[in-house]
C-alpha cells in the first residue's frame, strides 16, 4: 500500500498535502476533474485543522483493489472538537469567520465522507473511487 503522511503545522503544508493527493490520484488514473475535487477537499480539511487546532496531520492512502482504484484521506487534529456537527455540516455556518463551506464542501466533493469529533480529537475521512477498466 502506498501512503503519504503530511504534518500540518503551517500554511504551506496545505499545499504539500493537496499536491500529494492530486499526484496519487493522477498515478491511479483518476481524471483531472476528480484530481481537482480531491485536492480541493484536502485543502478545505487541512485548512480547518490548522485554523481550529493549530496543527494536525493528513494521511493519503492508496486503498485500491482489483475492482477499483481508491484513495482514502484522513485529516486529524487534536483541537477543541466541533461542538455541533449537524450545524457545522450546513453551508454558511462558520465559527471561524469564513464562508462556512469547508466541511460541507469537502463532503460534496468526495465520494465518501465520514467525520468524528469530540474535544481533543476531530477526524475526517474522505474517499475517492474509480472503477478499473
Amino acid at each position: 500500500m502506498n501512503e503519504v503522511m503530511v504534518a500540518l503545522k503551517e500554511e504551506f503544508d496545505i499545499v504539500t498535502a493537496r499536491g500529494a493527493g492530486r499526484e496519487m490520484a493522477r498515478q491511479l488514473g483518476f481524471g483531472s476533474a476528480d484530481q481537482t475535487r480531491l485536492a480541493t477537499a484536502i485543502s478545505e480539511l487541512a485548512r480547518n485543522a490548522l485554523q481550529y487546532a493549530r496543527e494536525g496531520m493528513c494521511l493519503i492512502s492508496d486503498e485500491s483493489d482489483a475492482r477499483r482504484s481508491r484513495i482514502e484521506v484522513v485529516v486529524e487534529d487534536h483541537g477543541p472538537g466541533i461542538p455541533d456537527l449537524e450545524k457545522a455540516m450546513e453551508y454558511g455556518f462558520s465559527t471561524g469567520g469564513g464562508l462556512g463551506a469547508g466541511l460541507p464542501g469537502a463532503k460534496r466533493l468526495a465520494h465518501e465522507f465520514e467525520i468524528e469529533s469530540e474535544p481533543g480529537r476531530t477526524r475526517v475521512t474522505i474517499g475517492m473511487n474509480r472503477v478499473r477498466v
